[in-house]
């Protein structure tokens, strides 16, 4: 077992597996940027190091201040967390010509699957089924002839990266070449891989994830399915497990396709195959996430097992000590991302100074997140300040116990919607579990 690991995050996710490793006995680093030098992951931390400047691309994106900070406080092993370089096959690549273990994947396995296009073509060589679509296109002549064999509406996708960047919904075929360009040239910005592909648009779908543990002794062990189809502008809100549209039946089949997926590319670490579910029950493969999800969460509560102390088990090399017949689903629960950003003002983001907060409590009610009274929110990073997740024996005890905790959750000094995630779960359609992943473009919940 590693003696120490640094942690190449900020956030509720750097919190979270410096806490994984303090249960564990290990010691952990924290690196910073400026403007993080006051944040709960740096006093949490054994030791801290400052690694640049402000801006993600100066610190938590500088791949030779990271490894010189793990060099220098001999650090075993390098946690990634979730976004930032969790998914860069060049930062993995790198970490083991230092000799230090990156914990996830492969650089190998992180560029077969972190290439959407890819991983299409391997899914499908696989046997899972996938959505039509295309290979990746270099040219709006090539492009505009796929699209018009497609039909519309239809979604041009970037080749890299995830959380919706470099992703556009064209309805007609007028608007095709504009965002094209579009996308390609956010995908060049965020992933400095402008490559792009289509695929047909589903309505009247749901957005279901299926975790997965795999070790590098050849075990793998799938943890069931999350419900992801609460999401804006392609962006998570709430997450639940287990999804009220899966049955037995449904289950089975999707644990069967994931682990063959993840047996063909070799897999190991935590991943998770994500999987759009139509309304005749069949279920089509997205792409795969080579990293600890945010709403991980959802799943520990109703497997009983901890994602990221197995994270760092794997990547020591030990075996998974429990197989697929060992794994049971109990329960419900849900996760409330908590953002902060104004509602009113199109979700603006929002940074200040946390004049009061109140965490809500009481049993099986867990607040993931970084944030503390007189804590400043930098302008520079992600608006997550928090994941508010409850655990009931049932999904109507799980949202009421969500909608109480919800209402005992005050954080004052700067906007956030709690008020939101209230109103989705007084919602009829959110309650019956009938709905898509077009709930906000239908509802316009107005807080």
């Amino acid at each position: 077992m590693f003696s120490k690991i640094l942690i190449a995050n900020r956030g509720e996710i750097a919190v979270r597996i410096i806490r994984a490793c303090r249960e564990m006995g290990i010691a952990t680093v924290a690196v910073f940027s400026e403007a993080d030098r006051s944040s709960l992951h740096v006093s949490l931390a054994d030791e801290s190091v400052c690694i640049g400047g402000a801006r993600a691309q100066d610190s938590y994106l500088n791949i030779n201040a990271i490894l010189t900070a793990a060099i220098n406080t001999n650090s075993g092993a390098i946690h990634p967390g979730y976004g930032l370089l969790s998914e860069n096959a060049k930062f993995a690549k790198l970490c083991k010509e230092c000799n230090i273990k990156f914990i996830g994947p492969s650089a190998e396995i992180i560029d077969k699957m972190g290439n959407k296009d890819a991983a299409r073509i391997t899914m499908n060589k696989a046997g899972v089924p996938i959505i039509p679509g295309t290979s990746v296109l270099y040219d709006i002549v090539s492009a505009k002839r796929a699209a018009e064999k497609i039909g519309f509406p239809l979604l041009i996708k970037a080749r890299s990266g995830g959380g919706g960047k470099g992703m556009r919904l064209v309805k007609k075929i007028e608007e095709f070449e504009y965002l094209y360009f579009s996308a390609v040239k956010e995908a060049e910005a965020a992933f400095s891989d402008g490559a792009v592909y289509l695929e047909k648009y589903m309505t009247e779908v749901k957005h279901i994830e299926m975790q997965i543990l795999a070790d590098e002794h050849g075990n793998i062990v799938c943890l069931g399915e999350r419900e992801c189809s609460m999401q804006r502008k392609n962006q998570k809100l709430l997450e639940e497990s287990p999804a009220t549209c899966v049955t037995e039946e449904m289950r089975n089949k999707l644990i069967e396709y994931t682990v063959k997926g993840a047996e063909t590319v070799n897999y190991f670490s935590a991943g998770t195959m994500e999987y759009l579910l139509d309304k005749e029950g069949n279920f089509y493969f997205m792409e795969m996430n080579t990293r600890i999800q945010v709403e991980h969460p959802v799943t520990e509560m109703v497997s009983g097992y901890d994602l990221v102390k197995w994270q760092i088990r794997i990547a020591a090399g030990l075996p998974l000590t429990f197989t697929q017949k060992d794994v049971c689903f109990k329960g419900c629960a849900i996760e409330c991302r908590i953002n902060a950003e104004n509602t009113s003002k199109n979700f603006m983001p929002s940074c200040g100074k946390i004049t009061l907060i109140h965490i809500p409590g009481g049993p099986s009610v867990r607040f993931d997140t970084a944030v503390y009274q007189d804590y400043t929110i930098p302008p520079y990073y992600d608006s997550l300040i928090g994941k508010l997740i409850v655990y009931a024996p049932t999904r109507e005890e799980a949202i009421r116990k969500m909608q109480a905790a919800l209402c005992e959750l005050v954080i004052e000094g700067i906007d956030h919607y709690a008020d939101l995630q209230i109103a989705i779960l007084d919602d009829e359609d959110f309650c019956s579990g009938n709905y898509y992943t077009n709930f906000m473009d239908i509802k316009k919940l107005i807080i």
